[in-house]
């Protein structure tokens, strides 16, 4: 497992470390083009005009959340990755504490090496030590690289959510 450090360098040069407030700015962009990416999967996640705040807003208020965790990716100062994911209280399950990944952006050009699983495993280890005792992601149903994604380290599909637009 990874070692869990505020900072913590990994062998691809990443540094992976929390959020910082002069993350914001890049972290949010980020934010948005994740959720403009969704928008491509399906109409039903057409991003609003105002994406960019909303996007600062949610960054934010995650950041003084502390059922929130907020991890940023950079490699020579530039950030290249962001993951953020709440802890839940699962009200009628067992286990209680899920620590749920609602947002995982990385940048194109830094995709394909081992930055993914890097940021999956630091997000995982910072849940755990917030309480949670399973890991779920979301992301959209058509995004099958997300799904061959999470499948290679062990996720499996446990819910489905349809949608119809009235």
């Amino acid at each position: 497992m990874i070692q869990l450090a505020k900072r913590v360098e990994k062998k691809s040069g990443f540094v992976i470390r929390t959020i910082q407030k002069g993350d914001v700015r890049e972290v949010a962009e980020l934010l948005a083009r994740l959720k403009r990416l969704n928008g491509e999967f399906d109409p039903l996640l057409k991003t609003v005009d105002s994406i960019e705040a909303e996007s600062k807003k949610a960054i934010e208020q995650a950041m003084s959340s502390d059922n929130s965790v907020v991890l940023v990716a950079e490699k020579q100062r530039k950030v290249a990755g962001m993951v953020k994911a709440d802890v839940v209280d699962r009200v009628f399950y067992e286990p209680r504490k899920e620590g749920a990944i609602v947002e995982f952006y990385i940048l194109p050009e830094f995709r394909r090496g081992t930055l993914g699983r890097e940021l999956l495993f630091a997000v995982s280890e910072r849940l755990k030590k917030k309480g949670a005792e399973l890991i779920t992601a979301e992301f959209p149903s058509q995004n099958e690289i997300a799904g061959r994604f999470y499948s290679k380290l062990g996720f499996r599909s446990l819910t489905n959510v349809y949608a119809r637009a009235e």
